[in-house]
């Protein structure tokens, strides 16, 4: 059970986190080990929605980072820890690196300490530690899992700036239109009607509209949160279903196809870290199904994987798979002549990096108007629903 506590150090520092224990006197032996002295401690119930630890990827990166460096100054690996965990201001990650120092403290090397916590540690990463470790180049893994970390994020900064503006410029959308509906057209409504002349169509559909909208606004706040609950719920305890949406991801028109080179580039990467670090290809490729995060690509790599097991080279097996295209497969086979796959694979990764960040710049000026001259109608609609009746009846009266 996860366990609430405060506790004082050897100097006399105050300290609070969160920590896996029996019970409180497991608790305080648990502390007593990390040279802590018990305050107090109170069972944390639920840990959170999802039973899951979300540790930033900054908090990785510097976790990396910090290990790199201290290994190479000749600090131990508990050492390092101890004095990581010391440093770390997020309580969830204190917790993580605690449990680390424990196990490693109970015999148990970094990768296998490493792999007691799948919810942060993926398995690429536990995997290139555990190959560090038997190739005695632990700081070199390290320093290659920083960058690659960075890289991550900012490939993740890429995808957030195509969908800021979109999400941006849609909620102001959005806002502006509740707001007409339901503030401004009751006001008019009663005006416009009391003019005594026919309304035209639009106008009418407005007005049926803004009622509805203001008799049953529960349900049109409602339903669709209800909708995208219940669709994310089928996508996931339906594999075909989701599937299905992967497909459809990939096939969407100006996103699928950034989308996929986001897909194509992670997986290089991947690739050729694992491949770099000793692991034989087959165990690279099997690794990498589970970074790449769509289940049409992981299927293209299971097919990759089972043709080289036949007996295919690499750059024929990933052409026959279907879905990568001719300059991957020239890569692997220039890395394939040259032995160096793993170069060739870092090319690949390079080559997609700066491909994203150019298509999610057009990708921005091809949507930006787009959003815009949409806001453009939706509010002109409305204003002239509600605007024409009145300035037909000003023309009348002109007359």
């Amino acid at each position: 059970m996860l366990f609430d506590y405060r506790a004082v150090s050897i100097d006399g520092r105050k300290v609070h986190g969160r920590i896996d224990a029996i019970n409180i006197i497991d608790l305080e032996m648990r502390l007593k080990r990390m040279e802590l002295d018990l305050i107090s401690g109170k069972r944390v119930e639920q840990r959170n929605v999802f039973g899951r630890r979300r540790i930033p990827r900054p908090e990785l990166i510097n976790f990396c980072f910090h290990l790199d460096q201290l290994t190479r100054a000749g600090v131990t690996i508990l050492e390092s820890l101890i004095d990581l965990r010391d440093s770390l201001e997020h309580p969830a990650f204190r917790e993580v690196i605690a449990s680390l120092i424990e196990s490693i403290e109970g015999g148990l090397t970094l990768s296998q300490a490493l792999a007691q916590h799948p919810d942060v540690f993926n398995p690429v990463f536990i995997n290139l530690v555990r190959a560090g470790e038997m190739s005695g180049q632990l700081p070199e893994v390290l320093a290659g899992q920083t960058h690659a970390l960075k890289w991550e994020d900012e490939l993740a900064s890429h995808t957030k700036k195509l969908l800021i503006y979109p999400t941006l410029v849609g909620s102001v959308v959005i806002i502006a239109t509740l707001f007409l509906m339901i503030y401004m057209v009751p006001q008019l409504k009663l005006f416009v009607r009391n003019m005594g002349q026919a309304l035209p169509l639009q106008t009418q559909i407005l007005f049926f509209l803004s009622d509805q909208l203001i008799a049953y606004w529960y349900l049109f706040l409602g339903i669709p949160i209800l909708a995208l609950a219940g669709a994310y719920l089928l996508i996931r305890t339906n594999p075909l279903l989701r599937m299905r949406i992967d497909d459809l991801k990939l096939k969407l028109p100006i996103v699928g196809n950034i989308l996929k080179k986001i897909i194509l580039s992670r997986f290089a990467n991947t690739f050729a870290m694992l491949y770099a670090s000793g692991i034989p290809i087959l165990e690279s490729i099997r690794m990498t199904q589970s970074v790449v995060g769509n289940i049409i690509v992981q299927q293209a790599l299971q097919r990759a994987e089972q043709a080289i097991r036949e007996g295919r080279n690499v750059a024929a097996a990933f052409h026959d798979a279907g879905l990568f295209p001719p300059l991957v497969v020239r890569m692997l086979r220039v890395g394939e002549s040259t032995g160096g796959l793993d170069k060739a694979l870092q090319n690949v990764s390079y080559f997609y990096n700066r491909d994203v960040r150019e298509s999610v710049e057009k990708a921005q000026a091809l949507i930006e108007p787009g959003l815009t001259l949409f806001m453009g109608c939706l509010l002109g609609w409305i204003m002239l629903s509600v605007l024409g009746p009145v300035y037909d009846v000003i023309s009348k009266i002109k007359t």
